[in-house]
């Protein structure tokens, strides 16, 4: 792919799915392994202490743990959980269960007790791949999880009692494998969805669902991957944003990713970080942008040569921030856990217009659909659909074929989400179909009012959702986090109320607001506006 005059047209116009019928995940990530040390992981422990790890050590160390499954009973499509913070033993035990034909189950570590237990219990996972903090929280309800057979920990020192050392066993084990063939089809994955509306569903991806996340990790990091490169994110690995959007296309690709994920993020050290191992490429959640923003400029060797967000629409705010400080376009891509990055910009390849979540990106069709799944002329709201196949889209909803099947009309995957297209493809997010806030007749997207609050000088966060009213239907009620230096007071509340309604329209207007410390978040970063609703 290259730049230049129409190139997104032309992309888009020559791109065809390269999809060969055998295809597996873990053997096309360890396909770098050459004996000649290629760097494929630099890990960066707690204490700062940084080892790294070749494409050649990916390809012994996940052939020794295949084994090591498979000599433990496991057989294709068993499922076995991987509850790790970022770090090697996470692509380790992703590439060795796929090579063996089983199904991952990735979770995130600061899950409680019930979390856990559904996904393990609903997913049926056989074994599952922790540390000894994750061991010590599994242990203590492992009782209610009878299909969990083997609990391997990594770590040095023993492993707890009924739980197998990782490092013990892989020193055992051979470091040849031959797994059965897979197709680009077979089961690979099951990535629980965030939970924001009832119980998480379980979205099955095929073996394919990596090439099908390609033109999504390309394009928005700006023709990825060129010389050099070195990919980042603060989002844990247990997530599509780590997972599929960061570390399985870079190894795919032979760039080196940086293993690092502190408890909490510290916007300073994660300057710092990027600083001294020459990042060069970053997926920001939008959260981590704006902690970013609040905090102290970015050092002078700071090496940014691309910057991706998504899961909530970027502002205009946010992308002039983003050109100010680093003097790079900040990238948005749109997508959901069954269906991801299907479309996105590419400030290289096309203007980024603010407020927009950018244009389809190559091999996906995305449209404006109704109700009954015909496409909507340009300029109408309607919902946003992918049509089938997409060699991104998942399976299935593990174990919920009511589920599966509410999600699709016609050739249409449905995500959920309300937007328009203009006439120039660019697609514009209205709001959630549960989020969109209908007020005196008019209907409102909480996006534009969250991005419009933001910009008040005194605003660090806000959570926008429709309140009932016995005149208009609903208004438009916000939360507000402030940024320090600030006191809630009526006169503020006015000032940003009036803030807005010069802003945006009379209509839009938060007329209620309600100052807070923090806002309900999922653990990826979203604003879980359903607790915002239910607060009233």
């Amino acid at each position: 792919m290259s730049g230049g005059p129409g190139a997104y047209e032309k992309i888009r116009a020559s791109f065809r799915w390269q999809v060969p019928t055998q295809f597996n995940i873990g053997t096309d990530i360890c396909r770098w392994a050459d004996g000649t040390g290629r760097t494929a992981l630099i890990f960066v422990d707690e204490t700062g202490a940084a080892r790294h790890y070749s494409f050649d050590d990916l390809e012994r160390l996940s052939n020794k743990f295949a084994n090591t499954l498979v000599a433990g009973g496991l057989h294709p499509l068993d499922r076995i959980a991987i509850l790790l913070p970022q770090s090697p033993e996470v692509p380790i035990g992703h590439a060795a269960a796929f090579k063996a034909g089983l199904i991952t189950v990735p979770l995130f570590v600061l899950f409680g007790e019930e979390a856990l237990v559904y996904r393990l219990s609903n997913s049926g996972a056989k074994a599952i791949l922790t540390d000894a903090e994750g061991a010590a929280k599994i242990l203590t309800f492992k009782d209610r999880l009878p299909d969990l057979e083997h609990i391997y920990v990594t770590g040095a020192g023993s492993p707890p009692p009924g739980c197998f050392s990782f490092n013990a066993l892989l020193e055992k084990a051979s470091d040849r494998f031959q797994g059965p063939d897979s197709t680009a089809d077979d089961p690979a994955i099951i990535i629980y969805t965030s939970g924001t509306t009832g119980n998480p569903k379980g979205a099955l991806h095929g073996h394919r669902v990596l090439l099908g996340h390609l033109p999504g990790v390309e394009l928005p990091h700006d023709l990825f991957p060129q010389p050099g490169d070195l990919m980042w994110t603060p989002a844990d690995w247990a997530w599509i944003g780590g997972l599929l959007d960061v570390l399985l296309p870079s190894l795919h690709h032979g760039v080196p990713v940086l293993a690092f994920r502190a408890r909490k993020f510290d916007p300073d050290q994660a300057y710092a970080l990027m600083a001294k191992y020459g990042v060069r490429n970053v997926f920001m959640p939008p959260t981590a942008l704006k902690m970013l923003r609040q905090s102290n400029a970015p050092p002078a060797d700071l090496k940014l040569r691309t910057i991706a967000s998504g899961g909530e629409t970027l502002g205009e705010e946010l992308l002039g921030w983003a050109r100010e400080t680093f003097g790079i376009h900040l990238n948005e891509f749109y997508g959901q856990t069954e269906c991801n990055l299907v479309a996105g910009n590419s400030g290289s390849l096309f203007p980024i217009r603010p407020g927009s979540l950018g244009r389809p990106l190559p091999g996906h069709d995305v449209r404006i659909v109704d109700e009954a799944g015909l496409e909507l002329p340009r300029g109408e709201t309607g919902m946003v659909g992918i049509r089938r196949p997409d060699p991104v889209m998942f399976l299935e909803y593990w174990n919920n074929p009511e589920a599966t099947a509410a999600k699709f009309i016609g050739d249409f995957l449905i995500t959920g989400d309300m937007a328009w297209q203009d006439e120039e493809d660019y697609l514009w997010f209205v709001g959630r179909t549960d989020d969109v806030i209908t007020s005196a007749g008019y209907r409102i997207g909480p996006g534009e009012v969250e991005d419009c609050l933001m910009r008040h000088p005194s605003v660090a966060m806000a959570g926008v959702v429709g309140v009932p009213d016995s005149l208009r239907t609903e208004i438009v009620k916000a939360w507000i986090v402030l940024r320090p230096g600030f006191e809630a007071s009526d006169s503020l509340q006015r000032e940003i109320q009036d803030f807005v309604k010069t802003r945006l329209a009379a209509h839009e207007f938060p007329r209620a607001i309600e100052f807070v410390d923090n806002l309900p978040m999922t653990a990826t970063g979203k604003i879980i506006r359903r607790e915002l609703r239910e607060r009233g």
